[in-house]
């Protein structure tokens, strides 16, 4: 059963209730806004990037399949990307570059088509 198409407007509104957090990390939103704003904007990378040959892990909010190629059914995936929600979310609204994140190593991309930087940022807010 295929999922609902992210909107847009709503995943806008998700990231924009977590900007204070991307902005300054001392101001940490509740839960269930981070866990919003995390699971809408990999969703949307789901939607924009569709396939199953890369898996993308924000533990513990959610993790998607993406990006076309050979489909992943078994143990772990040959092409995986982990970071945290923070990370995640600099990425995602683009204030936080792909190679700066390797180099920083706030994220762990293996396998060869890891790389999601060509679908980024995914959502821009007010500020960002």
């Amino acid at each position: 059963m295929a999922r609902r198409a992210v909107d847009p407007g709503e995943v806008r509104e998700a990231v924009a209730a977590v900007r204070s957090w991307l902005d300054d990390d001392a101001q940490r939103p509740a839960r269930a806004e981070l866990a919003a704003a995390v699971r809408l904007s990999l969703r949307t990378l789901e939607q924009i990037a569709p396939g199953n040959s890369v898996e993308v892990r924000v533990p513990p909010f959610a993790a998607v399949q993406c990006v076309t190629g050979p489909r992943h059914t078994r143990g772990t995936p040959p092409n995986v990307v982990e970071t945290d929600p923070r990370t995640w979310l600099l990425l995602a609204t683009g204030r936080l570059g792909w190679a700066d994140a390797v180099e920083q190593g706030r994220l762990t991309a293996s396998g060869s088509r890891s790389d999601v930087s060509q679908w980024l940022p995914l959502v821009r807010v007010d500020g960002s």
